[in-house]
């Protein structure tokens, strides 16, 4: 057991975070001598690093609704049956090669219903192998809300059929499981946290290391397909904060449209750079003087980790509310400022802006930030008990 295989399976849909959480993970896994193979089946993302692990995109599957109702294929099409017979065959064939003593999901089997065509016939493949491996879900901190009642019902069902363990990637002292999975007492015994996870911690010591008043104001919005408002809204607002004379660098996310992103550029003033999403994204965040993003979980993560003061703006189109309790419970604790999506606008951005930088850097020292090391190590020891009672 000494380089355990593990096949990760992971589908991000609008944004990208669900997928940079699975890159981060599998990085760490890596780390934790485990050979990692991640299956992602959707759109790829520029500058997405897994390390040394083995990457596979299968035929790639985008939302072009903010209710993950329109599923389109590379092609714009809609998903239909041969499309979903060729993922799932891609999928099956891809657990025969690597023969994993670990599958791992990630949100299934609380989220992506659509996609049980293939992850229910991968756990099916796996419950029956003689070398059975261990089945885990890898999940964030917050579910969405269901849209019926019933789909709880279908979650707990799943994970009891198929799962020995759910890794819960949060801290019950923010944020409880049961808070946005009420009927956490139902599988309970399979459910373990790891913390939050987020890369190594690296703060700036210095200002010329980062954090200091020279620093550049870093406008982000993750993947980038919702971000438009804010995007547009942050660049109205710089002339109106205490921060009108420091440099602003927007990054603008891949999956908004090259046309948006030409206007951005064509209509921002001496000062400010704007520019596509950029790999070295978290280096910038520690050299910057404030951040201003969306809530999505790896962002706020990479925030507290660097300790810059920061404003966020949490996307809450569609059905989602998990970015708006995050932000809401960080706010209640730290010096993070948030603005309502409906109440952005460049006036409401500058004073949060202002009084961001005045508070100061957010501190959460008894926050659970070991995510990244700690599921490894918890898969470990699920692995060592399975294979005793196999």
């Amino acid at each position: 057991m000494t380089r355990p295989r593990l096949l990760f399976w992971v589908q991000h849909l609008l944004g990208i975070g669900h997928l940079r959480r699975a890159a981060t993970l599998t990085r760490a896994l890596r780390a934790a001598q485990f050979d990692v193979t991640l299956a992602s089946g959707g759109f790829p993302v520029p500058g997405l690093s897994v390390g040394t692990a083995d990457f596979v995109q299968l035929p790639p599957a985008r939302a072009v609704d903010v209710y993950f109702k329109d599923l389109r294929d590379a092609d714009d099409r809609p998903l239909d049956d041969a499309w979903r017979a060729d993922r799932r065959r891609h999928l099956l064939d891809l657990y025969d090669s690597v023969r994993p003593d670990v599958v791992l999901t990630e949100l299934f089997p609380f989220g992506r219903r659509q996609f049980a065509f293939e992850v229910e016939p991968l756990l099916d493949a796996a419950r029956a192998d003689p070398r059975r491996p261990l089945i885990a879900a890898s999940v964030r901190d917050i579910l969405v809300q269901p849209g019926k009642p019933e789909r709880i019902d279908e979650m707990i069902a799943r994970a009891e059929r198929w799962y020995d363990q759910v890794l819960v990637h949060g801290d019950p002292a923010l944020v409880g499981f049961e808070e946005t999975f009420p009927r956490l007492a139902a599988i309970a015994a399979r459910v373990r946290y790891t913390g939050y996870v987020v890369e190594s911690r690296r703060r700036p010591t210095s200002p010329e290391d980062g954090g200091g008043d020279g620093g550049e104001i870093l406008v982000s919005a993750g993947g980038g397909a919702v971000s438009e408002p804010l995007l547009r809204a942050a660049i109205a607002a710089r002339p109106l904060t205490r921060a009108a004379a420091a440099p602003w660098r927007i990054l603008v996310g891949h999956s908004l449209p090259d046309a948006v992103f030409a206007d951005l550029k064509a209509g921002s003033e001496a000062g400010v750079t704007v520019e596509r999403a950029r790999p070295d994204f978290t280096r910038l965040l520690r050299s910057a003087r404030l951040s201003i993003s969306q809530g999505g979980y790896n962002t706020v993560m990479e925030v507290l980790d660097a300790r810059v003061p920061a404003v966020i703006v949490p996307y809450a189109g569609g059905l989602e509310t998990e970015q708006t309790l995050r932000a809401e419970r960080l706010a209640a604790r730290t010096t993070i400022q948030v603005v309502p999506e409906e109440a952005l606008d460049p006036a409401h951005l500058a004073r949060a802006v202002d009084n961001a930088l005045a508070a100061g850097p957010p501190t959460l020292d008894s926050l659970d930030m070991a995510g990244a090391r700690a599921t490894p190590r918890l898969l470990r020891t699920a692995l060592a008990a399975h294979r005793r009672t196999r």
